[in-house]
């Protein structure tokens, strides 16, 4: 199944996710589409047949099991464990940080956020930021945001389409424009600001900074963080992340393949990252385009996907 996409407006939001990945809608500066989420005040709504309407924690809390898996639906319950967002940065987002899961569950009762990136469109000067270029401390940290020196700590990377970064929790970060990234992560909306280059809201407000959070959530020996770069055969099928429970891989084709998707007790997520490609089950079928998600249920045994040309697909489930 497929979800209507949850966009939202971001003081960093470019044109891309309305233009290539979301035809259609009238927003400008869309940052996020949120396309696969169970958090509450954002729960994807399925968009096609005739579970159509319906909330991804309605379907969990009738269906338990059968579509999320029993030992996944034995472990969180109700709650869905990932969340899979398209980002698209026009001008850079702020320096910021989310908390590991000791820190979270002690402060706020849930688990923390760790996440991984995917690039699916990179302009030339593109770059994103994560971890430090050396082991650092909290006085060094929070003596130099916002100086000339703060920006030459953290670790820059220059990106291309198809590179994979990990970035776990008390990771600081930032993604810099120029970059249109998949975002799959535990589904918790936590951030901590650090730096925002001096922005202003909607308002003429400074936007919230979170210093004091950030400089407690940080690790500060998460210096050496580096990007994956793989490049499948075609039919082959490679792990590209581990996020807690979450394991994703990333798989290439070129020509049709049955997939088999009962050998694992969880759902799958499968997300189009490059080219275009038919997942027919049974009678039905639904196409999937860049930056597009489809949800299979953990009772679905297979199904075959038709590609058009060269695709690259994200599978992401619980392990």
């Amino acid at each position: 199944m497929k979800f209507k996409p949850i966009l939202k407006t971001k003081i960093w939001g470019g044109e891309k996710i309305r233009n290539i990945y979301r035809h259609g809608s009238s927003m400008a500066a869309i940052g996020e589409s949120w396309d696969v989420s169970g958090i509450e005040g954002n729960e994807s709504e399925v968009e096609n047949g005739y579970l159509s309407e319906n909330t991804l924690p309605e379907l969990v809390e009738v269906y338990m099991g059968d579509l999320v898996g029993d030992h996944v639906y034995e472990r969180y319950g109700a709650e869905f464990p990932v969340l899979l967002k398209i980002i698209d940065a026009a001008a850079d987002l702020s320096v910021q940080v989310h908390p590991d899961d000791s820190m979270a569950q002690r402060l706020l009762g849930c688990s923390g956020k760790s996440e991984m990136w995917y690039v699916i469109s990179a302009e030339p000067d593109a770059m994103l930021a994560a971890g430090f270029t050396r082991e650092t401390s909290r006085e060094e940290l929070e003596n130099l945001i916002g100086t000339s020196a703060f920006g030459s700590l953290l670790r820059w990377h220059p990106v291309r389409q198809g590179d994979v970064f990990m970035i776990p929790a008390g990771t600081v970060h930032a993604i810099g424009r120029g970059s249109t990234v998949i975002e799959i992560q535990q589904p918790v909306d936590i951030t901590y600001r650090l730096y925002d280059y001096g922005r202003l809201d909607s308002d003429g407000r400074p936007r919230p900074l979170h210093v004091d959070e950030a400089l407690q959530a940080t690790h500060y020996d998460s210096w050496q963080i580096e990007p994956l770069r793989v490049s499948p055969r075609c039919g082959e099928v490679i792990r590209i992340a581990d996020i807690g429970d979450i394991a994703v891989n990333l798989m290439a084709l070129d020509h049709p393949k049955e997939y088999i998707v009962a050998q694992i007790d969880s759902f799958i997520i499968l997300t189009c990252a490059e080219g275009h490609v038919n997942c027919v089950y049974g009678d039905d079928h639904l196409t999937l385009v860049p930056g597009e998600s489809l949800l299979i249920p953990a009772e679905m045994t297979d199904m075959t996907l038709v590609p058009t040309g060269h695709v690259r697909l994200l599978e992401t489930y619980i392990r």
